[in-house]
């Protein structure tokens, strides 16, 4: 695939999309439609048109989340909640090597707020989508990123609880959205 400066790319595993600005030798530069700039992998990108933008937003999904769903459907399970057969669980790492190539420069109340920032946007984006359920790996920790995204969810239409011990230990939060028919 070749890249150009002005092509219209989305990212792979995020929901941005933008214009191609410019592009060095490992990194291409793109300004979302909302006209921030990141900087990303052109492996992390791929080029789409106008139509086909508008289908990659509505049918992006992880596969590793359609083989946790598919799993969840083949298996029997009693849970809190009733599992619809179509459901999507969206999963976020919230580990900050996982949102940013490098930590230099930033302190720790800078990693925090791209933290809660990503949970916000990725909270926002379900209830966009009507996906009802996502899981925020944050880890153990000191407890802080969980104190935080807990008190960002209190603002929400949501129920939260640990996610499960089995597949994330403890350092995991699942949330349930309520979505209005």
């Amino acid at each position: 695939m070749c890249l150009e400066i002005g092509n219209k790319v989305a990212v792979l595993d995020d929901v941005i999309e933008g214009i191609i600005t410019k592009i060095t030798k490992d990194n291409v530069l793109i300004k979302s439609e909302d006209g921030l700039e990141f900087w990303f992998l052109a492996s992390e990108l791929v080029k789409i048109g106008e139509s086909q933008g508008d289908l990659l937003r509505k049918t992006r999904v992880d596969n590793s989340l359609l083989n946790q769903k598919l799993e969840n459907n083949n298996k029997r399970k009693s849970s809190l909640f009733k599992k619809s057969k179509n459901e999507v669980v969206m999963e976020v790492d919230l580990h900050i090597e996982k949102l940013t190539r490098s930590t230099r420069g930033l302190d720790n109340y800078d990693m925090l707020s791209l933290q809660i920032d990503t949970a916000k946007r990725k909270i926002e984006y379900c209830i966009q989508k009507r996906i009802s359920k996502i899981v925020f790996i944050h880890g153990v920790g000191e407890g802080v990123l969980k104190t935080e995204l807990h008190y960002l969810l209190n603002r929400y239409n949501v129920k939260y609880y640990d996610a499960s011990y089995k597949k994330y230990g403890l350092g995991a939060t699942e949330v349930y959205i309520f979505q209005n028919q």
